[in-house]
């Protein structure tokens, strides 16, 4: 009894901090409730009437149709970037090759280049190859993360022993077998922390979109919200319930992933 009063302090100040947290998120639900010229009468804490025209203002640019093209992009993406870095990672903590120290330090300098300076770049590659306007580049430019590799690298070196695979090859298992059977389930829980960064900043993507994109049928949601105006006034209101609905899959998979996240993240720490 009185270990559990001695938990309340903590019980109140989670709560708190969680309020903190839930306020800017109500406030943008509130605020897609309202005419755009009402938002500039001071902060709104009530729901208003305007909701359901908001939402058909949302639904009347095709958001669905844009939804599908963030989702399509962001679960692609973020497959084929975690199984990239878990691979890498795994060749860089459990194989010795020549070049090795070099390459390693390579990958992890390009942490330091802004992203901006290599867009540049990666748009004049994308129009060489004839890729401009498909959702091909939104998929295979954040595929080879240097943050993901360092990361699989620090986990997979302490946590999965050289022991395991030195057995997994004494029992004629191949390679890509003792990855696959062995490595992977040793390290869940850091695929899924990685899985779920992968695809908030897939799916928050804006740079690389606005410069490859201009097919409206092709746009994803950060290029959709800027639809929603006219030619004489921007929907300010009509936007802010277009960013609360595309939270939705972010706060799904954060809901069902949050455990595995934070054992993933202080698992990294340790280890790294």
């Amino acid at each position: 009894m009185s270990s559990r009063m001695g938990k309340i302090p903590v019980y109140i100040f989670v709560t708190i901090v969680s309020l903190f947290a839930l306020i800017p998120f109500y406030t943008m639900i509130i605020m897609g409730t309202y005419v755009s010229e009402d938002l500039y009468t001071g902060l709104k804490l009530l729901p208003g009437t305007y909701l359901l025209e908001n939402l058909k203002s949302v639904l009347a640019q095709n958001f669905f149709r844009f939804y599908l093209n963030s989702l399509f992009v962001a679960v692609i993406n973020t497959a084929a970037a975690v199984l990239v870095s878990a691979l890498t990672g795994f060749a860089f903590a459990k194989y010795q090759f020549k070049g090795k120290k070099l390459l390693y330090f390579f990958i992890i300098g390009t942490l330091m280049i802004p992203p901006q300076l290599g867009l540049v770049g990666f748009v004049v590659e994308m129009r060489y190859l004839g890729l401009v306007n498909t959702l091909v580049p939104l998929i295979i430019g954040g595929i080879a993360n240097a943050f993901g590799v360092f990361w699989m690298t620090q986990y997979i070196t302490t946590a999965v022993p050289g022991e395991i695979i030195e057995s997994g090859r004494l029992d004629g298992c191949s390679e890509f077998g003792i990855f696959a059977r062995i490595v992977l389930p040793v390290i869940r829980p850091a695929l899924i922390t990685l899985s779920l960064l992968f695809f908030l900043w897939s799916w928050n993507n804006y740079m690389t979109p606005l410069v490859l994109i201009n097919k409206e049928s092709l746009y994803t949601i950060p290029l959709a919200v800027s639809l929603l105006s006219s030619e004489y006034r921007t929907d300010y209101a009509a936007r802010i319930l277009a960013l609360a609905l595309s939270t939705i899959p972010i706060l799904i998979l954060f809901g069902f992933g949050s455990k595995h996240l934070i054992r993933g993240l202080v698992g990294g720490s340790i280890k790294g």
